[in-house]
């Protein structure tokens, strides 16, 4: 395991918390004939098993017929056991948006979203069940922290939206997940050494990993300086996106607490240093929550800081919680905060507002099943 980063945020699980089983998502290709060898097994069975689980998305040990019958039920108790189950799918937008509520072994509830566009199709995924960040206008941060998820359970939330595209399950018939977002329940880089697992587990190529490309991964992360420059050392391509949600420090304060810790201008010294190692442009999420970030003037300011950086901004209108005092922006707040930014040459997308109908906000439906 890799020490702790100075300064990074540790979060450790309720005491008599359960840890998932071991799964073979959780291994790397070398623990994997390890783990194989250790049952009596010849370690090719490792790359047998990984073609089935990541190549054709299979944990039913009925479907292996390339392993003799008399391992398969030990192979799949020991290094495939079940580690979620869906509590229910709810759609909208004619199904081509799914929400998926999990239950873990453990009895946690988690959330995934796929989301079918006519030119690609994204899975947003959650790496924590609850959040430890406590930003007031987000339902899973007023939840509190539950625990960790495993890598293995991260990369089965895309194993399942990939059978159910592959098999026809939403509609539009048989399709390919091209984009993956680390924006569900939980802050990804408070659970660092899964989260960058499940990145490499989904971009090995096959049969050690699924074969998704790099690039069409975002990590989003409210802040948190010291994990944002370790991941940057990773050699990853993947983009990084920056839940920054206002432009002053005062603000941002209340908003996204962590910002008492990790200022504005370190955090996006810390995105510029990941972009310069990457390659890759940064994205700057902005909830626009009415009377409380929604001034022009503010996105003049946030303008001024991102300006010739070759950020995006993806502006959130934001997708109220029940009983919730926060709220969406009016459309002409939200049309003059888009002047603002782009009076300064800063790319700006207005982000589609899916899911209203299906408690699309991030830890609605979890909350509302506890």
């Amino acid at each position: 395991m890799a020490p702790p980063v100075p300064g990074e945020l540790t979060f450790v699980a309720p005491r008599g918390a359960k840890k998932p089983p071991r799964h073979l998502a959780d291994l790397t290709p070398a623990e994997r004939k390890e783990a194989v060898a250790a049952l009596g097994e010849k370690p090719f069975r490792a790359k047998q098993l990984s073609q089935h689980y990541f190549g054709r998305f299979s944990a039913d040990p009925e479907q292996w017929t390339n392993i003799p019958a008399a391992s398969r039920s030990r192979l799949a108790e020991e290094l495939l056991p079940p580690l979620m189950s869906v509590v229910r799918h709810i759609s909208c937008d004619e199904g081509a948006t799914r929400k998926t509520l999990w239950r873990l072994h453990d009895g946690t509830m988690v959330e995934s979203v796929l989301m079918r566009y006519p030119e690609r199709v994204t899975m947003c995924i959650s790496s924590q069940a609850g959040c430890g960040m406590n930003c007031p206008f987000c339902a899973t941060g007023q939840a509190g922290l539950d625990r960790n998820l495993s890598t293995a359970e991260i990369v089965h939330q895309i194993i399942d939206g990939m059978r159910a595209l592959r098999d026809g399950e939403v509609p539009g018939g048989p399709a390919r997940l091209s984009n993956i977002v680390f924006m569900g329940m939980g802050e990804p880089l408070a659970n660092y050494k899964r989260v960058v697992g499940a990145i490499r587990r989904l971009t090995d190529p096959e049969p050690d990993g699924v074969g998704l490309s790099q690039r069409g991964i975002t990590v989003s992360t409210v802040g948190l300086v010291p994990a944002i420059n370790r991941l940057a050392d990773e050699g990853l391509k993947c983009r990084l996106a920056v839940s920054l949600h206002a432009p002053d420090d005062e603000l941002r304060d209340t908003l996204v607490p962590v910002n008492t810790r990790w200022k504005v201008r370190e955090v996006l010294d810390a995105a510029w240093a990941y972009a310069d190692r990457s390659g890759r442009r940064i994205s700057i999420e902005y909830a626009l929550i009415r009377d409380i970030n929604d001034q022009a003037w503010r996105g003049d300011l946030l303008g001024r800081l991102l300006k010739g950086r070759g950020a995006h901004v993806n502006l959130i209108p934001l997708n109220p919680t029940p009983g919730s005092k926060w709220t969406a922006s009016r459309p002409e707040d939200e049309r003059a905060f888009v002047e603002a930014l782009e009076a300064h040459g800063v790319p700006t997308t207005v982000r589609d507002t899916r899911g209203q109908e299906i408690d699309g906000a991030c830890g609605q439906l979890a909350a509302s099943e506890r």
